[in-house]
């Protein structure tokens, strides 16, 4: 049972209000944390009709973690605008600031800065206005004071939609009278003892009633990460489609099977170092199909198969760079390469569950290392109404009855796939999301680094069931 002077003290409150009273006010005069009250609450409950107690429930809006850094230091795009000298700063040391790769693209979306690319030493990043007003930490600070009714829906969409305010809902308890009531709690005892029979006593005594709708002890057993058991459905599902696992075992990724076979340019952002992780020993790979190097190099920088190509001095150096691999897409090139070389094409489909590497900043909703979910299909004649169907399929195995975006889906282009030797009327269609959002999504968790790393609560594994994604 709960305290008994805070059982007391609460009936003494109801036996002096008219209508009832609210638990979060009780709690608040009392100086309580507001669950000490719920568990008396819950305590008066099991002695019959001695109080009356409705649940209600009430939504305000609360600060998140990061919003309330942002309340206090200022919005990422406004303190990256303030780091920057009149000078200007070079773009590689904002990246290095913990704020930078986000504050930077919401600054030059406001149209704060500007970048100029062909600046001695490197691209550079000046101010393109004298002063701002930081709108973002504004509205925080308005929140903060109880003042979010003073925000239109809109605005604070855009500030849950970053991360920065959370929607709450509080519940509590509205208490009065019941028609048993008194000021005064009977001990209901829980055993009935040897020396009670012995004597008697328990003629005169109240006893708890027994609840035969507990729960009993769980069984110790063994335990999955929310992520492999997610992990496992996703895997089950593809192999019921008649997919094919393609091996992924392959952390380390020269830049050619990442970028450049993918017809992605060298020049691209993506393949800058605030974006990827480059190795030091061994920097650079050696062995490589030169024949449809020569190929992937030429559609590159001259063009072909249709295609004008991208008109730049392809580099041998740039593709030889070893990496932690961004995407599994690197590992679907190297299988549709392997395919294309057979004598004769056989359609296929594929998956792979694995982890890739990016060089993010950490916060609420990424990591440096994450897990890619990719599925990937090769036919003649092969649409995008294919894609869709398959799709569609693929996330009514699920569970899911209506579309969320989740990931990335698309047709391969003719650009990477000719020079790989494969027939001109083959299509490839692939789609990929990471295995944390869904992972997410099914456990209700909001903070991804509370599903991976070291502020894992390891009761959520204990407690978490054998996952299914309820439709």
């Amino acid at each position: 049972m709960a305290d008994t002077g805070v059982v007391e003290t609460l009936l003494q409150r109801i036996e002096k209000v008219d209508g009832g009273a609210d638990s979060q006010e009780v709690a608040a005069g009392l100086g309580v944390d507001h669950q000490v009250i719920v568990g008396a609450v819950k305590s008066l409950q099991t002695l019959g009709d001695v109080i009356s107690a409705e649940l209600r429930s009430l939504k305000h809006w609360e600060l998140t973690e990061e919003g309330t850094e942002i309340a206090e230091q200022g919005s990422h795009e406004a303190r990256v605008f303030n780091s920057i000298p009149l000078e200007g700063l070079p773009q590689a040391e904002l990246m290095k600031l913990s704020f930078g790769k986000i504050g930077f693209s919401k600054a030059m979306s406001n149209k704060w800065i500007r970048v100029d690319k062909s600046h001695d030493g490197g691209p550079r990043i000046f101010r393109t206005v004298e002063s701002i007003q930081d709108q973002v930490r504004e509205k925080l600070l308005l929140a903060k004071r109880g003042d979010a009714a003073r925000l239109d829906e809109k605005e604070k969409n855009e500030l849950k939609k970053r991360k920065l305010l959370a929607e709450v809902t509080v519940k509590s308890y509205w208490i009065t009278k019941g028609n048993s009531f008194s000021t005064t709690v009977t001990k209901q005892e829980t055993e009935l003892t040897p020396e009670m029979i012995a004597s008697g006593s328990w003629k005169e005594k109240k006893f708890k009633p027994y609840n035969f709708e507990a729960m009993g002890v769980a069984p110790d057993c063994g335990h999955l990460h929310p992520l492999m058991k997610v992990r496992t459905q996703f895997r089950q599902i593809f192999l019921e489609m008649g997919f094919s696992e393609m091996p992924t075992n392959n952390f380390i990724e020269s830049s050619f099977w990442n970028f450049d076979s993918l017809f992605q340019p060298q020049q691209h952002p993506a393949r800058d170092q605030h974006d990827t992780f480059f190795l030091s020993d061994p920097s650079l790979a050696h062995h490589f199909p030169m024949d449809y190097l020569e190929r992937v190099k030429k559609v590159h920088s001259e063009g072909g198969y249709g295609s004008q190509g991208y008109k730049y001095d392809w580099k041998m150096e740039e593709a030889q760079k070893n990496i932690l691999r961004t995407h599994t897409t690197a590992v679907s090139a190297r299988m549709l390469y392997k395919l294309a070389q057979q004598e004769k094409f056989t359609p296929v489909k594929y998956f792979s569950i694995d982890r890739v590497f990016r060089n993010e900043t950490l916060d609420a909703t990424h990591l440096a290392e994450f897990h890619q979910i990719e599925g990937v299909v090769a036919d003649y004649g092969l649409t995008l109404g294919d894609l869709m169907g398959v799709l569609h399929q693929f996330f009514t195995k699920l569970g899911l009855k209506k579309w969320v975006e989740v990931g990335n889906s698309g047709v391969f282009r003719p650009e990477m796939l000719l020079p790989m030797g494969l027939p001109e009327d083959v299509s490839v269609i692939a789609w990929g999301l990471s295995l944390e959002r869904p992972t997410m999504i099914k456990y209700g968790i909001n903070n991804i680094r509370e599903l991976v790393g070291h502020k894992v609560n390891l009761q959520m594994v204990y407690d978490s069931p054998i996952c299914r994604l309820d439709s």
